[in-house]
């Protein structure tokens, strides 16, 4: 439990009396702004951080255990190892047992003498939990991607060393456990195996410091929010909370009308009487100065982003034939794949299984084992790598976004770099301050402000929703929809994906990736209405499946006939209308004015989703019955 805790960093006040009790087995998601202090406070309530003022009341018998976004683990010891240790004295018992068994297996000068040991060890191994516990790291660490359980963790990417960190504390089983960030560099199918784990059978309190909406939403019985110092908790996940917080904000709003209605009465009153000031009207003349001190509750800073549009020809992007290698290892085979304008294509597969090395094929940066690509003569790239690489960590972000120049040009206008910068949330003070000061959302909000300056017709993005809070990511779809952006996104962020995307470009093992129509939730609704022993053929759209196959498949009906060629017309107005309510929804004046309606809308939205999902179902279905025809 803490109470009335405070933090200040120089002139950020980042915790102003913030209270927060977590109960038994509770799940909380702690949602916020970059920069709010969602990671201060988990370092404070585990120890790690002192607040400059409150406390924090921890039972004695609880463990708690923070997943930093950087975590800290012995670079010489393999990743294995680092996982077992959080077994504790089950681990030990385990690693005794093991060297008695090699000294014993050795038979050197007195191994007789190691027996009874052994025996003891084995006996406390089976006391503590029993063997079992070897093999459930295992399958644990291959759950999270990582099958050479052996190499070194310094040996290991960023990204390997967080999900060793992640394994390490799952295996523990705390108390409490607070994860900052835990789905960063987890591939979707990774995400979705941890929602269960944690739902269905992580027993200990959770804290989740996450962006992942699909996450909040279908984990967390709780959403607390931090803003501008204050904590503001609502019961439910990410939809709930969204309701709430609109109900909240609304309520916020008529009391500012209301305070404002009232100065202005009490302040004509002033005005006009001129016994206004008189002893007997004092407490009347108090409450006037109290309510203009009041003053207006701060509206919540939102990123504001635009892209710079250049002609682009029908022509944008072509793949024939492509195959990807790399080391002699065929990541992809044969791709036939055409962009046109306006399409955002998502690339989603396993970590490692070459979609980074597809973007960068794509963009020429690599050759090609065979096929070619074909890039539209208006086409321009604008390049968004996922390790930032194009930052100068020494220089500051305005140097980093302009050099040294005072003014930019951006559609078609001339800014000063402190109002271009302000767009992604960097106060005028800050454009001073150096790239390696920063925290990983902040990084990312200087990349995007250098990558949109750019004048480009084809945005690049790869895992841009890292370390990105829920805001921003949402300004960012806002951005890539309104603006009808043609894009290519590599990308595990599924609500993400489900806003933006127009295909779907799936990785899926032996050198196949396969183009599905629709955003994520359509490509997992096609492929579970796939038969289980059916491949895919490579790169084909849904619509184009082969023919051929069992003659026991049932022909179309006339009825079905025509129930066929209706159903893209319905799947389409049914997708419209779906967009036209995640319009709604994303319009600020909605919470503001007619905050009564959410409800009614996000439940419009969840039954458009659901009658699209029925559409594509059917239409699959159909679509599989056609194919079987001469």
């Amino acid at each position: 439990m803490a109470e009335g805790l405070r933090k200040t960093y120089g002139n950020t006040q980042l915790l102003d009396g913030v209270d927060l009790s977590v109960h038994q087995g509770e799940r909380i998601g702690l949602v916020g702004n970059n920069g709010s202090g969602k990671s201060t406070l988990a370092r404070i309530l585990v120890g790690e951080e002192h607040p400059d003022d409150g406390r924090v009341a921890r039972r004695r018998e609880a463990s708690i255990r923070y997943l930093p976004q950087e975590p800290r683990l012995p670079k010489d010891r393999r990743a294995r190892e680092v996982v077992l240790e959080g077994l504790g004295d089950w681990a030990r018992a385990f690693e005794r047992h093991q060297e008695l068994s090699r000294l014993i297996a050795a038979q050197g000068p007195g191994w007789e003498a190691h027996t009874e040991t052994q025996a003891e060890a084995a006996h406390e191994v089976e006391r503590l939990g029993g063997w079992e516990h070897s093999r459930r790291v295992d399958v644990l660490l291959q759950e999270l991607g990582l099958h050479e359980l052996n190499r070194t963790v310094g040996e290991m990417s960023g990204g390997e060393r967080r999900r060793v960190a992640l394994a390490r504390l799952l295996v523990e089983a705390p108390t409490l456990a607070i994860l900052d960030e835990p789905t960063n560099h987890l591939d979707a199918d990774t995400i979705e195996w941890l929602e269960t784990y944690l739902r269905e059978q992580y027993s200990g309190a959770l804290i989740l410091i996450t962006h992942d909406r699909y996450v909040l939403d279908r984990v967390v019985t709780r959403t607390v929010e931090i803003a501008q110092g204050k904590v503001h908790s609502y019961s439910g996940g990410w939809h709930v909370y969204l309701e709430a917080k609109a109900e909240r904000l609304a309520h916020a709003d008529r009391a500012e009308a209301n305070r404002q209605n009232l100065l202005r009465t009490e302040l004509e009153w002033l005005r006009r009487s001129p016994k206004a000031r008189t002893t007997k009207s004092k407490a009347r003349v108090e409450r006037v100065e109290a309510l203009r001190d009041a003053g207006a509750p701060s509206a919540e800073k939102v990123a504001k982003f635009g892209v710079q549009t250049e002609r682009l020809g029908n022509t944008v992007l072509e793949a024939k034939g492509l195959g990807v290698q790399i080391g002699g290892l065929e990541l992809v085979r044969s791709l036939e794949l055409i962009l046109c304008r306006g399409d955002r294509l998502g690339i989603v597969g396993p970590n490692g299984s070459g979609k980074t090395t597809l973007l960068r094929t794509l963009l020429g940066e690599l050759k090609p084992a065979h096929g070619e690509v074909v890039v539209g003569k208006n086409t321009k790239f604008a390049y968004f790598d996922q390790g930032r690489s194009g930052l100068d960590e020494d220089a500051s972000v305005q140097q980093n976004v302009a050099l040294d120049r005072p003014q930019v040009t951006f559609q078609g206008r001339s800014l000063d770099i402190r109002s271009y910068l302000k767009r992604f949330l960097f106060a005028p003070h800050r454009v001073r301050d150096k790239v390696s000061s920063l925290s990983g959302g902040e990084r990312a909000r200087v990349a995007l402000a250098k990558l949109l300056l750019a004048p480009a017709n084809v945005l690049v993005l790869d895992e841009p929703t890292n370390d990105l809070d829920v805001a921003t990511l949402a300004a960012l779809e806002d951005m890539l929809v309104e603006s009808r952006s043609t894009a290519l996104i590599v990308s595990h962020d599924r609500y993400f994906l489900d806003r933006v995307a127009t295909k779907i470009l799936a990785f899926e093992g032996e050198g196949r990736a396969t183009v599905y129509a629709g955003n994520y939730s359509d490509y997992r609704a096609q492929r579970a209405a796939r038969p289980p022993d059916a491949k895919p053929a490579v790169d084909a759209e849904p619509k184009k499946a082969k023919r051929g196959g069992s003659p026991k498949t049932p022909k179309l009906s006339y009825k079905e006939k025509r129930e066929l060629d209706g159903i893209e017309d319905e799947i389409e107005r049914a997708e419209s209308a779906a967009a036209e309510v995640n319009e709604e929804l994303n319009d600020p004046a909605l919470y503001a004015e007619r905050a009564e309606e959410v409800p009614k809308i996000i439940a419009r939205q969840e039954a458009l989703r659901a009658e699209i999902d029925r559409l594509m179902a059917r239409w699959i279905e159909l679509e599989a019955k056609s194919s079987q025809e001469p």
